[in-house]
């Protein structure tokens, strides 16, 4: 892992971008000697919606239009 100077990197930061975005590497920047990020490739080129992940996860089982109480249940219901 490639280490390098805030300055640098603001100097250089678009080039930077590209190459990570390219290779995949990740590069740690620092200042003062210290480091304080670190830069790598996006990891979410998910889906548009985070919904669809949940595709195909869901077994309907019954009927998920009717009452969930039967009918004959329906008066002991009132207060």
């Amino acid at each position: 892992m490639e280490t390098i100077n805030a300055s640098d990197f603001r100097a250089r930061c678009l080039a930077i971008l590209d190459r990570v975005s390219a290779t995949g590497e990740r590069i740690v920047i620092t200042k003062r000697g210290r480091p304080v990020a670190e830069l790598g490739p996006a990891s979410g080129t998910g889906p548009e919606y985070p919904q669809l992940e949940l595709k195909g996860t869901v077994t309907v089982v019954g009927d998920i239009l009717g009452p969930v109480v039967p009918e004959d249940h329906w008066d002991s219901l009132e207060q």
